[in-house]
């Protein structure tokens, strides 16, 4: 057996990290030979809810689980980190201004980035979901100014899957069928679900999915709107955020991190924008297309952008410089 891994999950005693817990410790994202110590954090006043977690997780009597750590301490859970994946934020009240979610989240990931630089391996990946992900993501990397921005990534791996299972439900294929979707830019109702390199496989061959759902207004117009609004689709429905499918998304992004991505596939990640070749403006948590080797991520370069898609990239970018220079005034650097 290998030396376990230390996994910490932020936000630990919430509804997203009660869906994504037990997939973690039972082997399905870092692999079936590779034991687990998973930190736990959450604020003080969640600490009673979190011992139950921790009392179902024992009770799972699972083999690759080591130990558990649960805390409110910043400096017992970032030590050695080999992964963190930081899922809890401030969320948006009702009434509360963005400027002020921002203010809230920039105090968080600050902290938890200077942690990371303080205490972590200088190896571990860094995974941000607590929203506005893109922006927290940034700043907890600027945070940690030893750790490698390659290190660090945000969570669109959830509207990447949401957008492939659109795709395979109107073109009745199961969604392993749909590959190359790409979202790019912001996590949020500006990001851009983009098909024009996706292929659908329809009994057995491979086609270009503009030609698999013969639909280019569906494909240009309710797909889009539909994968961008997923989110408050969801709330609307459930009166609850996203946990399920958002833990799935998590797996799948930390597997594919860990693991590689398929000879021919790529998926969607948030990443540090500079040295990009698609004219993304530099220092951003941008989501690009991306293939994973060794655990290093690299940018799908080469793919053909027409004005159709460029304007919706721009867009989003540009939502993303506005959040950024909101943030980093209330950083201070």
């Amino acid at each position: 057996m290998a030396e376990p891994i230390r996994v910490l999950v932020t936000g630990a005693a919430g509804q997203i990290a009660y869906s994504l817990l037990f997939s973690i410790a039972k082997g399905d994202v870092f692999g079936k030979e590779q034991p687990i110590i998973l930190v736990l954090l959450d604020i003080t006043p969640m600490m009673p809810v979190l011992d139950g977690v921790v009392m179902e997780l024992q009770d799972c009597a699972l083999p690759l689980l080591r130990k558990i750590i649960a805390t409110d301490k910043e400096e017992v859970a970032f030590t050695d980190l080999d992964v963190a994946i930081l899922v809890g934020s401030m969320p948006r009240r009702e009434g509360m201004e963005r400027k002020d979610l921002l203010k809230a989240n920039v105090a968080i990931f600050k902290s938890q980035g200077a942690a990371l630089d303080k205490y972590a391996k200088k190896t571990v990946k860094v995974l941000v979901v607590g929203n506005p992900a893109n922006t927290n993501c940034l700043i907890a990397a600027k945070s940690a100014p030893s750790i490698p921005k390659q290190n660090f990534s945000c969570l669109t791996r959830l509207d990447h899957n949401r957008a492939r299972s659109q795709v395979a439900i109107r073109c009745g294929v199961p969604a392993t069928q749909v590959k190359n979707v790409i979202i790019w830019g912001n996590h949020s109702s500006t990001q851009y679900p983009d098909v024009h390199h996706c292929v659908v496989n329809m009994s057995g061959c491979e086609q270009p999915c503009f030609e698999a759902v013969k639909d280019d207004a569906w494909l240009k117009g309710d797909f889009i709107s539909t994968v961008q609004q997923r989110g408050a689709a969801v709330i609307k429905a459930r009166k609850l955020s996203s946990a399920m499918s958002a833990a799935k998304a998590i797996c799948d992004h930390m597997r594919d991190l860990w693991s590689g991505t398929p000879q021919d596939e790529f998926t969607s990640m948030g990443i540090y924008s500079t040295g990009n070749n698609y004219g993304v403006p530099e220092d951003l948590i941008y989501s690009f297309p991306v293939q994973i080797k060794d655990k290093t991520w690299t940018i799908v370069d080469g793919l053909a952008i027409n004005a159709f898609s460029q304007a919706k990239m721009d867009a989003t970018a540009k939502e993303l410089k506005d959040e950024r220079d909101t943030a980093v005034e209330f950083l201070g650097v």
